[in-house]
């Protein structure tokens, strides 16, 4: 089993009362994060419950929850001794919460669960299990992680987090990056032993997200217009949301749109990027800028994407797991692609030169802000190296 960096969060939570929430998107790894923590349990009171079967969503449908622990009973859980369940896909079960705060009340378990979307997760756990939970959010593999799958991680890639351009460190993961760039972060995708396989697993998970996560998780129905939105969107990877306009393209009211993009957010299928702004009025009436929370996905949707786009999806999801992002924008000649913690400038170009690296200084000057980098994708031929490459960013 890979080691992924979500798991020390995760593991950390494992002795408290609160129950352990993992979401995320379809198939980031979160069965195996709860194999993970199921394995430092050292006592054997405890089990794992896939939902996906029938028999456990029956036991759990039950309107006698006198029945439901029963049930438990039989599978082995002694609820006179501390316990511990672990539940996967519980999205499939409505009632769930509510059981599990019946239990969780009574008796001493701790609760390991898992689903594959925040939009049904956070509304109803909020509800039923406020203050009785704790909620870990799994993305695909970053690209430490990618290296590990990969086998080719070495601890001295610590070493070069951050760091300005090294060619050593470009040399010997540049192939590498670029395979993450075009493939994405899924452990399964990232493991394949073909592109032919990888492609596949990709085009998987996308109709397996559609044909659960859209049409069983939520109250949208799958149409042809939500698949024309999300491959409009796909199309238009970095760019600005015109709900307006998009509205008039795919043919459907202008709220419509507003609410498939809130749940496709949600659903952790893209990531938008919302403007920096002095005041949340003026950030509430400005446009988002869209990105898929996988490159792998956007490269199987998109027609057409600039390779421009790609680098710059890539590494929107690279610094979004380092803390809250922004753009900037006050005209086209004042833009920063974007900005972390309202503090630090990044601008992503793909092949970086000192004029780009004066610009974006100016304008991260213009409002305030000290700290910037360029980041890029390919070394350039004047040997130019004051900026960061795509690698570094983890």
């Amino acid at each position: 089993m890979y080691h992924r960096l979500t798991f020390e969060a995760i593991e950390a939570h494992l002795p408290k009362k609160q129950v352990t929430v993992i979401t995320g998107m379809r198939r980031v790894g979160k069965t195996t994060a709860i194999k993970y923590l199921l394995n430092k349990i050292e006592h054997q009171n405890k089990c794992y419950l896939d939902l996906e079967r029938i028999e456990y969503r029956h036991l759990f449908n039950q309107p006698s929850y006198a029945d439901i622990e029963r049930g438990l009973v039989q599978l082995g859980i002694d609820f006179s001794k501390p316990a511990v369940i672990a539940l996967d896909e519980i999205q499939l079960v409505k009632n769930l919460p509510s059981v599990v705060k019946s239990l969780y009340d009574t008796y001493d378990v701790k609760f390991i669960v898992s689903g594959s979307s925040s939009f049904y997760l956070k509304n109803h756990f909020a509800e039923s299990l406020a203050g009785r939970k704790k909620i870990f959010e799994m993305w695909p593999l970053d690209f430490r992680e990618f290296l590990e799958f990969k086998d080719v991680y070495r601890p001295q890639v610590e070493l070069e987090k951050g760091k300005p351009f090294l060619r050593t460190f470009y040399d010997l993961y540049a192939r590498h990056y670029e395979d993450y760039i075009r493939y994405g972060g899924f452990p399964e995708v990232v493991s394949a032993e073909s592109d032919q396989d990888r492609e596949d697993y990709l085009s998987d998970i996308i109709n397996s997200y559609i044909e659960l996560d859209i049409k069983l998780l939520s109250d949208f129905e799958m149409t042809d217009s939500l698949y024309k939105l999300i491959l409009l969107l796909a199309a238009r990877s970095g760019n600005k949301v015109d709900f307006s306009k998009i509205a008039s393209i795919i043919g459907i009211n202008r709220h419509k749109v507003k609410d498939y993009i809130s749940l496709l957010e949600h659903t952790y299928f893209i990531r938008l990027v919302r403007p920096l702004a002095k005041g949340i009025d003026k950030e509430l009436t400005s446009q988002p800028k869209v990105y898929f929370t996988d490159t792998g996905i956007l490269n199987r949707l998109g027609k057409g994407l600039s390779s421009g786009q790609v680098f710059e999806n890539a590494v929107a999801n690279q610094l979004a797991r380092l803390g809250e992002l922004n753009y900037f924008e006050k005209s086209r000649s004042l833009e920063i692609d974007f900005v972390l913690n309202g503090h630090t400038a990044y601008e992503a170009k793909e092949t970086p030169t000192p004029q780009h690296l004066y610009a974006m200084r100016q304008n991260a000057g213009n409002i305030g802000i000290q700290t910037c980098y360029l980041l890029g994708r390919y070394p350039p031929a004047s040997g130019f190296a004051d900026f960061l490459w795509g690698g570094n960013i983890f």
